[in-house]
C-alpha cells in the first residue's frame, strides 16, 4: 500500500479537477426517479475576480450542493456570470482614457465591439478560478445575462410589464452620479453620514411685515446644500409654526439672483429643523419636487450631467457643485447675508459602484411600479413559505417591502439591454394628427408624461402605428443591470421558450438539443436554496422573489441563506483602497483549496461575520495533513501486518472498536443534522472534532500496540465515512484518499465521491464490548493529562497510583499499558 509521504495540495487538487471536468460528473439531467435540488448562483461579474466574499459564498453553495448530491438527490447548481453595466463600461472607458479617448469619440457601435471583446478576452477568468476552488457547477450550462435568450427574456419581461401599466416614464427626482452619468436606483445609492455644515442664510422679505414690535427684514434659511439655493422657487413653513404666522402670504427674495420666491404653508416642513423655514428647490430634492408638484411651482434644474452648474446658475455656471458652493459663500459673505453656520452630520447617497456622492437631479426616466409586485412576495415570506438563514432576515426584508418605492430602470450608459422602445419623430414633432389612445405609458400616473409616439415593442417596428412613418429610432438608454439579474432563477434555464414570436435562432438550436428546455425548468425550478450577501437583500433577492411570483406564479426558491461579510483580523471590512485583502488565490497557491474552504467554513458561524488573518488559513493546511498522515499511518500498519482486508463487514466488536463506531454513527446523524438546517459551520467543527480527536488522538493512538484485522476493517470503514461527511468542505483530499483506499484494498467502492451515497449510521452488532467503560477509560487518562500539565510535568514520565472501585480497578489493570503510554507515566 503505497502513499507520498508528504501532502501535496498542488499536485492532487489539479489533478482531481481534471478528473472531475472531464468525466463530467458535475453534470446533471431531468430524472423523475430522483428528487431534484437546485441552486442558481449570484452570477460574479465578468470584470471580477475570485475574492474572499467569492470563496465564502461559493464554498457554501459547494458543500450543499455535494451533500445533496450524496444523499441521492439530481442536484443541480447553475452557472452564469452578469454583464455588470457600470461596472464593465467603467473598465472599458478607463482603458481608453489611457490611448486619450472617450467612448463618444469611437462611437456606440465601436464601443460595444470592445466590450464584447473584453468580456470574450477577460470575462471567462473568474469562472476558471471557480473551478479551482472545486465548485461543482454543471459547467455545460454556463449563462450569461447578455446573451441572446437572456435578451429575449429581458425585452419579453419589460413588454409585458409595460402592457400591465406597471412599466412608465416620467419625470422624477432620481439620483444621478456625475461620474458615471447616470441615474441609479435609491438601492444603489445608499446613505452615508458624512461631515458638514449647516449654513443660515439670509433671505430678504419684500415688504416690510410687523414680526411683533418689530419690523423683519430678512428669513433666516437654514440649509447643507447652498449651492442649490440657486433653483429655489419657494420658501416653505409649517402651519402649524405659530412663530412663523407672519410670513403667511408673504413673498420673499432670493439673494444673488433676485428672484420672487412664494412663502408657501405644508406640514411635510419640520418645526425643529433650522428655524423651521426650508428653501424649496423642485428640481434638486426629493421632498421639494412633491412640494413643487402639490403648490404648483417652477421646476428649475441648475446642474449638468457632471454636477457643474448650468446656464440657470448665472455667473456660477460652469463650476463644479463644491466649486461654486465655496464662491456661493463667498457672495453671500459679503453682503452679510450668512447668519450663522453648525457643524452638521449630512446622510449623503453615494454611487454603489464609484463611490462618488450623488445629485438628487429631476429626470426623465423610465421606471416600475413597486407596489402591485410586492404584495405576493410579502405574502410568502410572511407565511414562511420563504425562510430565511439567520430568521433576522426575514424582518429586514419585510420593512424594506412594506415601504418599497418605484424602481428607476434607466440607464445612461451604453452597455447592457438596450431599452425596447421606439420613437416616431413625425408624432414627436407634432406632425401627426392621429390620437392614439395607447400613447400613454402610463395614464393612471400622474407624473407620466404624454408618450405620443412612444412604442414598447421586443423589435423594431417597420413603422409607426400611429402615423405610418418610418422614421423610428431605439431609446439611447438601457436598464438597470438588475433588471435582467431579477429574472435569473427562471430566465437561466431559457424562459420563456415556450413563446415561438420570441425565438432566436441560438435558441431554436437549443430547443432542437436532446435536451427538453421547459422539462428542464419544470423540473428544477423553483430552484431550492439561494445563497448570499445582506448587501444584496434588496437589489437583488427580494427582485427576484417578485418577478418569480410574477411571471412563474410561484416562489423561486425555498431558503435563502445570508452569510456574513469578510473581515480582517481587526473587524474592518476588506477592500482593496483600505489594503486589507486576503487574496483566495494566493492562499490556494500556498495552502491548497481545501484547506481555504476547511478554514472559511470553520469560522462562518451562521450569519456572522468572518474574522480572517493569514493565520487562520495554517487551520486548514493542519488539517489536511493530519487526514493525510493518519491515513498513511493506516495503510503503513496493513502493509506491516500482513492482513488481508476484502470488505468492511465487521462482527463482534471489542470495546474500543465499539467505542469508535458509536460515535461515528452520532457524527454522522449529527453532520446531516447540521448540513440540512444549513448550519455548515456547526457541521464542520464536528468532523473536525472527531477526526483529529476522536479518531486520531485515541482510537489511532490505541491500535498502534495491537493492530489485527478487525481493528484495520474499523480503521477503514472509519476513514471511509470520515471522507464522505467531509467531502463537501474539502473535495480534493477526500477525493485522493477514496481513490486511493479502492486502489489498494478493492473493497468495490465508486470511482467518485460525488457517485457514493451519504453514510448512514451503521447497526451495532448485538455482542459488543461495553462502551460506558471506554469514556470511563478516556475521562481518566485526559484528568490525569491534566493533573500533569498543572503540575508542570506533562512532558516528564512519572509513577502515579490511583485509588478506585474494584470494579473500576480491574478494567483499568485491563487496559494498564494503555493508561501508562497515552498518559506517559
Amino acid at each position: 500500500m503505497e502513499i507520498a509521504p508528504r501532502y501535496n495540495p498542488k499536485e492532487v487538487e489539479e489533478k482531481i479537477l481534471k478528473e472531475w471536468l472531464e468525466s463530467g460528473l458535475f453534470s446533471v439531467k431531468v430524472d423523475k426517479s430522483k428528487n431534484p435540488f437546485s441552486i442558481v448562483i449570484p452570477p460574479p461579474n465578468v470584470t471580477g475576480i475570485l475574492h474572499m466574499g467569492h470563496a465564502l459564498n461559493d464554498t457554501i453553495q459547494d458543500v450543499l450542493i455535494r451533500f445533496k448530491r450524496m444523499q441521492g438527490y439530481e442536484a443541480l447548481w447553475m452557472p452564469g456570470t452578469d454583464h455588470a453595466g457600470i461596472a464593465t463600461q467603467n473598465v472599458v472607458e478607463r482603458d481608453l482614457a489611457k490611448q486619450n479617448l472617450k467612448k463618444e469619440d469611437i462611437g456606440r457601435e465601436e464601443f460595444l465591439k470592445k466590450l464584447w471583446q473584453w468580456t470574450d478576452r477577460c470575462g471567462a477568468t473568474i469562472i476558471s478560478q471557480l473551478k479551482r476552488l472545486g465548485c461543482g457547477c454543471d459547467w455545460q450550462r454556463l449563462r450569461f445575462t447578455m446573451d441572446a435568450p437572456y435578451a429575449e427574456a429581458v425585452c419579453e419581461v419589460f413588454v409585458r410589464l409595460h402592457e400591465k401599466g406597471l412599466i412608465y416614464r416620467g419625470k422624477r427626482i432620481i439620483n444621478w452620479c456625475p461620474r458615471c452619468k447616470t441615474a441609479l436606483s435609491d438601492e444603489e445609492a445608499a446613505h452615508k453620514e458624512i461631515n458638514g455644515w449647516l449654513y443660515y442664510i439670509k433671505y430678504p422679505v419684500k415688504q416690510q411685515i410687523k414680526s411683533g414690535d418689530s419690523a423683519a427684514e430678512y428669513v433666516i434659511v437654514a440649509t447643507t446644500r447652498p449651492e442649490t439655493m440657486l433653483g429655489d422657487t419657494a420658501v416653505a413653513i409649517n402651519p402649524k409654526d405659530e412663530r412663523l404666522k407672519w410670513l403667511s402670504g408673504a413673498k420673499v427674495i432670493l439673494p444673488i439672483m433676485d428672484r420672487e420666491l412664494r412663502v408657501i404653508e405644508d406640514e411635510v416642513v419640520d418645526i425643529e429643523f433650522g428655524t423651521g423655514v426650508v428653501k424649496v428647490t423642485p428640481s434638486h430634492d426629493p421632498v421639494d419636487f412633491n412640494l413643487g408638484k402639490k403648490h404648483n411651482l417652477e421646476f428649475i434644474n441648475i446642474m449638468n450631467d457632471d454636477a457643474t452648474l448650468n446656464e440657470n446658475a448665472g455667473e456660477f455656471s460652469g463650476m463644479d457643485r463644491f466649486e461654486a458652493r465655496e464662491a456661493i459663500l463667498a457672495v453671500l459673505e459679503e453682503k452679510k447675508l450668512i447668519d450663522k453656520k453648525e457643524p452638521y452630520k449630512v446622510s449623503a447617497g453615494h454611487c454603489y459602484r464609484c463611490h462618488t456622492i450623488i445629485e438628487p437631479r429631476i429626470s426623465l426616466q423610465w421606471f416600475v411600479k413597486m407596489k402591485p409586485l410586492s404584495e405576493p412576495a410579502i405574502k410568502a415570506v410572511e407565511e414562511d413559505k420563504i425562510k430565511f438563514y439567520p430568521q433576522r432576515w426575514k424582518k429586514v426584508y419585510l420593512n424594506w417591502m412594506y415601504n418599497i418605492q418605484d424602481w428607476c430602470i434607466s440607464r445612461q450608459i451604453w452597455w447592457g439591454h438596450r431599452l425596447p422602445v421606439y420613437y416616431c419623430s413625425n408624432c414627436q414633432e407634432g406632425k401627426s394628427q392621429v390620437p392614439n389612445p395607447k400613447s400613454q405609458t402610463n395614464p393612471n400616473d400622474q407624473d407620466s408624461n404624454n408618450t405620443m409616439g412612444v412604442i414598447v415593442s421586443k423589435v423594431k417596428p417597420e413603422k409607426c402605428p400611429v402615423c405610418g412613418s418610418a422614421n423610428l429610432t431605439q431609446d439611447e438608454d438601457v436598464l438597470d443591470t438588475w433588471f435582467s439579474s431579477w429574472l435569473w432563477p427562471f430566465a437561466a434555464f431559457y424562459w420563456p421558450f415556450t413563446e415561438p414570436s420570441v425565438l432566436t435562432d441560438d435558441l431554436k438550436k437549443l430547443k432542437a438539443d436532446s435536451r427538453n428546455l421547459k422539462a428542464d425548468l419544470d423540473y428544477f425550478y423553483p430552484t431550492s436554496t439561494l445563497v448570499t450577501a445582506s448587501e444584496i437583500l434588496f437589489f437583488w433577492v427580494a427582485r427576484m422573489i417578485m418577478a418569480g411570483f410574477e411571471f412563474k406564479k410561484e416562489i423561486p426558491f425555498s431558503s435563502v441563506i445570508i452569510h456574513g461579510t469578510v473581515r480582517d483580523a481587526r473587524g474592518t471590512k476588506m477592500s482593496k483602497s483600505l489594503g486589507n485583502i486576503i487574496d483566495p488565490l494566493e492562499v490556494i497557491e500556498k495552502f491548497g483549496s481545501d484547506s481555504l474552504r476547511f478554514s472559511l467554513m470553520l469560522l462562518a458561524a451562521s450569519g456572522s461575520d468572518v474574522y480572517l488573518s493569514d493565520e487562520k488559513f495554517l487551520v486548514g493546511r493542519n488539517f489536511s495533513n493530519k487526514i493525510w498522515n493518519a491515513t498513511r499511518f493506516i495503510f503503513l500498519k496493513i502493509s506491516q501486518s500482513g492482513i488481508k482486508i476484502e470488505n468492511l463487514a465487521f462482527g463482534d466488536l471489542d470495546e474500543i472498536d465499539a467505542w469508535l463506531i458509536n460515535r461515528l454513527n452520532s457524527v454522522i446523524e449529527e453532520v446531516t443534522r447540521h448540513l440540512e438546517n444549513y448550519r455548515i459551520n456547526e457541521a464542520t467543527k464536528c468532523m473536525y472534532e472527531f477526526f483529529w480527536h476522536t479518531f486520531c488522538d485515541w482510537y489511532v493512538e490505541i491500535i498502534k500496540d495491537n493492530f489485527n484485522l478487525a481493528k484495520g476493517k474499523v480503521a477503514i470503514y472509519t476513514l471511509v465515512n470520515s471522507m464522505k461527511l467531509l467531502h463537501p468542505v474539502m473535495p480534493f483530499i477526500t477525493e485522493e484518499i477514496f481513490h486511493l483506499i479502492e486502489q489498494n484494498l478493492s473493497l468495490g467502492l465508486e470511482d467518485s465521491l460525488l457517485k457514493s451515497k451519504w453514510p448512514l449510521p451503521v447497526e451495532m452488532p448485538q455482542s459488543c464490548g461495553d462502551v460506558r467503560k471506554i469514556n470511563m477509560l478516556f475521562e481518566t487518562i485526559g484528568e490525569i493529562r491534566n493533573i500533569k500539565a498543572d503540575l508542570g510535568i506533562a512532558q516528564k514520565k512519572v509513577k502515579l497510583q490511583i485509588k478506585t472501585s474494584q470494579e473500576n480497578e480491574e478494567y483499568l489493570k485491563a487496559y494498564e499499558g494503555w493508561v501508562k503510554r497515552l498518559a506517559y507515566l
